[in-house]
């Protein structure tokens, strides 16, 4: 789901020397909701079998297509991942086209999800940014369905990682996440912000929303925005309106919430970050500037 941490997860991931990720790819999920489409109308699948393209055609040609987008977007390495968030809608789907892939599936609260979707402005099809209890509401059906799809896939195979806790105490999650992934512990996982716009390091897109935050070491500064957001009604109902939220064990009731103490390290980089605005939105525009050189002005061919 969009706003839960998964930047912050994939450019942690692109600081590790063996593993490139890269940005959002967009027409992935595309691809897998016009075969979900393909495989829910009768009428449509009759017409593909009639044509002689079965499931097996259209799976080989959907791996083909998925598996070159995510090859062909970024640089060569060892470890190749995707991070377009409604590709875990298909868990189940993509874990029978690579047998050998895992998925790791971002949580958050619901309730902050929202409150940054509506407040960044994210265009997500579906949500209206006007209406935050359909917007909750709206959380609650894809996180039924990410979750579940994860629970099939099973333990061996996706790890639900929370945000909040990844943020408060990322060594320890890196070191699960690094160890589940069957990828060496390297320390630069730590340090993402050093290698955010560098060779070998994390490029960002300017048109994703969570640039200005990633760009910065970990801290939780964003985990309890959301508070004072959402009118008494809501609040009232968060129970009702998005029962996920105690599912993935959050309390709806408790406003403000408690996610827990952070490690000192985070502390610290929460306290720098504060008492430095100025220095970090400028090092956005220097960064975002850079990235915007290296996509319009390509090096010449020799």
């Amino acid at each position: 789901m969009p706003r839960s941490g998964t930047t912050l997860m994939r450019v942690m991931m692109d600081a590790h020397p063996e593993v490139r990720c890269g940005e959002e790819t967009r027409v992935i999920p595309r691809i897998l909701g016009m075969r979900n489409h393909w495989q829910k109308s009768e009428i449509e699948r009759k017409r593909l079998v009639e044509a002689g393209i079965n499931d097996a055609v259209i799976d080989s040609a959907v791996s083909a297509f998925i598996l070159e987008i995510i090859a062909k977007h970024g640089d060569a390495a060892p470890r190749l991942c995707n991070k377009d968030p409604f590709t875990l809608k298909s868990s189940q789907y993509l874990s029978s086209l690579f047998p050998n892939a895992k998925f790791i599936l971002m949580i958050r609260d619901g309730r902050a999800v929202i409150h940054s979707v509506i407040s960044r402005k994210v265009t997500i099809s579906g949500f209206d940014l006007k209406n935050p209890k359909m917007c909750l509401e709206k959380w609650n059906t894809a996180m039924e369905v990410m979750y579940s799809q994860c629970l099939r896939v099973g333990p061996m195979r996706c790890m639900p990682v929370y945000y909040e806790q990844l943020a408060l105490h990322p060594e320890v999650w890196m070191h699960r996440i690094l160890e589940f992934l069957d990828i060496p512990w390297n320390n630069s996982v730590l340090h993402h912000e050093d290698f955010i716009g560098k060779p070998g390091g994390a490029s960002l897109s300017k048109t994703e929303k969570s640039t200005d935050q990633v760009i910065k070491p970990v801290n939780i500064e964003a985990l309890s925005k959301w508070v004072g957001f959402y009118s008494d009604e809501i609040i009232a109902d968060m129970a009702k309106i998005a029962p996920m939220l105690q599912t993935l064990g959050y309390d709806p009731d408790k406003n403000p919430p408690d996610y827990g103490k952070p490690d000192p390290k985070v502390a610290d980089n929460t306290m720098h970050i504060k008492q430095n605005m100025e220095y970090w939105r400028q090092k956005e525009q220097e960064i975002l500037a850079k990235e915007k050189k290296a996509v319009h002005h390509p090096a010449p061919q020799a």
